[in-house]
């Protein structure tokens, strides 16, 4: 099958940290076996459009930053921008660089711009579509896509100092506390070296003024005899950087905080180096502020941050490397040719997409369905890992079977568990329903009766968004990996992702999320082939034993399951898994009503994968 032509444009080169980025990123797709990607620095409408006529591209992806891409649209009026890249037929997608929740949120497609009607907070209408590597997104927004954070591969073969060096490196913008490093170092050494590299930013500092001037601050804060501090201004390369940070004995960045922001690119390198890294708690740092040990100097010193090490960083090595996202863009661009090529029309001839389209085709997570949730709950519950937290599993007797039907019987049983569960996360669990939080109770307390069994168990939760389950054994310390559609993948994406090893997960759990998929059976043997041997998985489902299709259901779900489901159809596709026990799933008089017509119960699946 022939390669679509994508069309990758940056601005001219640049002492710019979005001309790296977008360099890094190109660099790394430029790999793919599915699509052409051709590099294109532009800094003009006929440019673009000589380079489309030249390569025909099916995609075009713009590293955009308004500072550095001004010429894509035109002031008409005070308030007004024309967009000059409207009439191009190809897919326009934008990297966005100043991301936050709020604009993600807010951003729609310029080709779809219909959809504002009653909008009142629009933000960005410029592509169809836009790709932001911030890993702390929710995937709220059908035109938004996420990556994780792209890190250099680099192998530290530098000595660790034997003098203490603390290092730090940023263009000389305002609000990156250089200053601040300088006299946190101060309170808590006597000796020491402190390394900065401050360059000139040619879009912000292109005089250098600014640079010069934190340095001589910096000078100035100098007090102690055995604090050297070393200062330059060199605009160094990706190698240069790493090889700059490497040599520290820790690298520093405490930038004041920024709501408005995305993410700080500093820590892609920072991370790379392998030595210990602190930050401040600037929301710049967001994606790794909430590691434990904590990496912020609000919550450690940097003495304790020094001697922790790295252990906290290795899972971002492993998980932002360049396979990963390779992949991620390759999954993206698929998403939306699909839609592109399968566009579902209505009466006036104008293409919509339905939210059950987005959902399945862009892996969009459909949020009408909120019988677990109320949106107007407030402030999420801290997770952050509090060891004192214990749990006894409930008390089975020897009738009990954890294979089973959620009923009154079985809140009274699980009650403990509940109870638990209000108290570890009590925002979240306000949101929910009462008589639904049975299943978050079985799935804590299933997981917690089996934690012992295992030595260092490697957990996945799928569909992990407001699980309080999840959110409750991570607060307790367990070692829990998360995926959703609303935070990152589907379970079948997941599946194809370079880094996912099969046969590795001791525990899998899933909370009423079967039902909503409209591939039970992919679900189950994904699950199947990644329990290790010993395995155990536990889920929840939405259960009426004489349901049949085309009898009324909420629409979110796609079935109800029977017992036939649970016995015979499903347990077939897990084809190294059994049933823990026999099942108790008889149930003739259903004890759940939602929106009060649909009356039904909810069922477990408790099986384990031979040894």
């Amino acid at each position: 099958m022939k390669k679509l032509n994508v069309l990758f444009v940056s601005h001219f080169k640049s002492q710019c940290g979005v001309f790296e980025f977008g360099k890094n990123v190109f660099q790394t797709i430029s790999e793919s076996n599915e699509y052409n990607f051709i590099w294109l620095e532009c800094d003009s409408l006929l440019r673009l459009k000589n380079a489309i006529d030249e390569n025909n591209p099916s995609i075009i992806i713009y590293n955009y930053h308004p500072a550095t891409m001004p010429w894509l649209y035109s002031r008409v009026g005070p308030k007004l921008f024309k967009n000059n890249i409207n009439n191009i037929k190809a897919i326009q997608i934008g990297i966005m660089h100043e991301i936050t929740q709020e604009i993600a949120d807010n951003t729609t497609s310029y080709k779809n711009k219909y959809l504002l009607m009653g909008r009142e907070k629009l933000i960005n209408v410029l592509f169809d579509y836009y790709i932001a590597a911030d890993p702390t997104l929710l995937l709220r927004n059908p035109f938004v896509f996420k990556t994780g954070r792209l890190l250099p591969t680099y192998s530290n073969n530098f000595p660790k100092p034997e003098l203490l060096t603390i290092g730090s490196f940023g263009f000389g913008t305002p609000n990156k506390g250089f200053e601040k490093i300088v006299t946190l170092v101060q309170n808590e050494f006597d000796d020491a070296i402190i390394r900065l590299n401050i360059p000139a930013a040619d879009y912000a500092d292109s005089e250098g003024h600014n640079a010069n001037q934190i340095a001589s601050n910096c000078k100035e804060l100098v007090k102690k005899k055995g604090i050297q501090l070393k200062i330059t201004h060199d605009f160094l390369d990706d190698k240069g950087i790493l090889d700059f940070l490497g040599q520290n004995s820790i690298n520093v960045f405490l930038y004041e905080n920024s709501s408005i922001r995305g993410l700080s690119s500093a820590l892609d390198y920072a991370i790379a180096v392998n030595r210990p890294l602190a930050i401040s708690n600037s929301s710049m740092f967001r994606h790794i502020s909430n590691v434990t040990p904590s990496l912020c100097i609000e919550n450690n010193s940097l003495k304790n941050i020094l001697s922790n090490g790295v252990g906290s960083l290795e899972k971002f090595n492993s998980e932002w490397n360049s396979k990963n996202i390779l992949w991620e863009y390759e999954r993206i661009l698929d998403a939306i040719v699909r839609k592109f090529q399968n566009p579902v029309k209505n009466k006036m001839g104008i293409i919509r997409t339905f939210q059950s389209y987005w959902r399945r085709a862009l892996s969009i997570p459909d949020k009408s369905f909120t019988w677990l949730r109320n949106t107007s709950a407030a402030t999420e519950d801290h997770l952050s890992v509090d060891n004192s937290i214990n749990y006894q599993p409930v008390i089975l007797s020897n009738s009990d079977s954890l294979n089973r039907i959620l009923d009154n019987s079985a809140r009274s049983l699980y009650q403990p568990a509940v109870e638990k569960i209000f108290e570890i996360v009590p925002k979240t669990m306000s949101k929910k329903i009462p008589e639904a939080n049975v299943q978050q109770a079985f799935v804590f307390d299933t997981v917690c009766r089996y934690l012992p069994q295992y030595v260092s168990p490697k957990i996945l939760c799928v569909g992990s968004y407001e699980d309080t389950a999840s959110m409750s054994l991570i607060r307790m310390g367990a070692r829990v990996e998360e995926i959703d559609p609303m935070i990152n993948y589907f379970l079948q994406e997941y599946m194809s992702k370079p880094t996912t090893e099969l046969n590795s997960y001791d525990i899998i759990f899933s909370t009423s999320v079967i039902e909503h998929d409209p591939d039970d059976e992919s679900f189950v043997k994904c699950i199947n082939d990644l329990l290790t041997p010993g395995g155990i998985a536990i889920i929840t489902c939405d259960y009426k034993e004489d349901w049949k299709t085309g009898d009324p259901k909420p629409a979110v779900d796609e079935r109800f399951y029977s017992k036939h489901d649970l016995q015979v159809r499903l347990i077939s596709h897990m084809k190294d898994c059994t049933l823990v026990d026999l099942p108790q799933w008889d149930c003739p008089n259903p004890d759940f009503y939602y929106l009060g017509k649909y009356n039904y119960t909810f069922a477990t699946f408790v099986v384990k994968k031979h040894l």
